[in-house]
């Protein structure tokens, strides 16, 4: 019969640990630390409940709902032929250009193939106040194409609400981690370092609400992680009554695909929650991790957001303000005219007050 052999390393050093017969512990001959046998047996069983843990199931199928005839009616789709975007608006609403791209040409189609928003958060900053925004944003950019910011292209800016879905859940943890403290003390001619080493567990619970995951290809995810938070205390019940005069983009990242990100945003988060508790140690390393997530339910909302996208040389750039807090992040390019000139007007005079002290000194 084939025997299960299991060669234990040293928490400290990863080198391998063998039995004394003499201290009745396992004793590691690279950094001579010394463990408890019933200590590293815990140790070797938290990992492999760990390596055995699989993400939970959540449950996707109560995110959005459907459309009732009355709103399919007053609702219009355009589908921007030049980069797919699919936007949903008032049948008033007057679509000259894509916000994601710029391209002039849209067209429009009846509302199909998409799910009804379970709530939404209202525009609460209007057009001239993301003009504003963005006018102190472009100030002091020295190297700002011209045409860039020039005051007609800054009108382009459109308001558009942003697919999320929104993970709510709780998360059950057990952490296992290995500490140190180290004391160095002089002892006549001789410099004594000490290390101590622990065992760190904790155990908890944290319950997580409004995980945003933005359900948009055409936004990137850097974009939406930097205009966040949003204050979901103003997450209303969606109403198409919020719709008229802005976009509504049209998910493409459904709630499933969306799961993956989600969690990782929630074991990121989760794991930092813990680590945060402990101090008092020269060096903490985390020996594993095991998280469980429970009552996973998923909710499909629309978030404001106000965006501009424009060309430079053929490359795009996008600026994205939350049109709910402020909060704005974009992508500058560089007129290298304008750089070029002010870096001859700085190098020239230090090129020639150089060759002076260089001739007469």
């Amino acid at each position: 019969m084939a025997a299960q052999i299991t060669n234990y390393q040293c928490p400290s050093c990863a080198a391998p640990l063998q039995y004394s017969g003499n201290s009745g512990k396992l004793k590691c001959d690279y950094c001579s630390s010394e463990f408890n046998v019933a200590t590293i047996e815990q140790l070797y069983a938290d990992k492999e409940r760990a390596a055995a843990y699989e993400p939970p199931e959540w449950n996707t199928a109560t995110a959005g709902g459907a459309w009732n005839d009355e709103e399919t009616a007053n609702l219009r789709a355009y589908t921007c032929p030049s980069c797919g975007a699919e936007l949903i608006c008032e049948h008033t609403t007057a679509a000259t250009s894509c916000p994601y791209c710029g391209n002039r040409t849209v067209v429009p189609g009846q509302l199909a193939g998409a799910l009804r928003p379970d709530g939404i958060i209202p525009f609460k900053l209007d057009k001239n106040e993301a003009i504003a925004a963005l006018k102190q944003y472009y100030r002091g950019k020295k190297f700002l194409p011209d045409n860039f910011s020039a005051a007609n292209h800054i009108e382009e800016i459109k308001g558009i609400y942003v697919p999320f879905w929104l993970f709510n859940c709780e998360a059950d943890a057990n952490l296992v981690y290995h500490g140190t403290r180290v004391e160095t003390h002089t002892h006549g001619n001789e410099r004594i370092t000490t290390t101590d080493h622990y065992r760190i567990s904790r155990d908890g619970r944290i319950a997580f609400e409004n995980v945003p995951v933005d359900g948009s290809k055409k936004m990137p995810d850097e974009h939406m992680d930097s205009v966040e938070p949003f204050d979901y205390r103003g997450l209303k019940q969606f109403s198409t009554a919020y719709l008229p005069g802005f976009f509504a983009d049209k998910y493409d990242i459904d709630a499933k695909t969306s799961v993956k990100r989600a969690n990782e945003r929630i074991l990121e988060s989760t794991q930092s929650a813990f680590r945060r508790t402990i101090s008092g140690y020269t060096n903490v390393t985390n020996e594993h991790t095991n998280i469980h997530l429970r009552q996973g339910q998923v909710k499909y909302v629309l978030l404001p957001v106000w965006i501009l996208s424009t060309k430079w040389r053929k490359k795009s750039f996008l600026f994205a303000m939350n049109a709910q807090t402020g909060k704005l992040i974009g992508d500058l390019p560089v007129d290298p005219g304008k750089f070029l000139t002010w870096f001859a007007g700085i190098s020239l005079p230090l090129m020639a007050l150089l060759s002076f002290i260089l001739l007469y000194f």
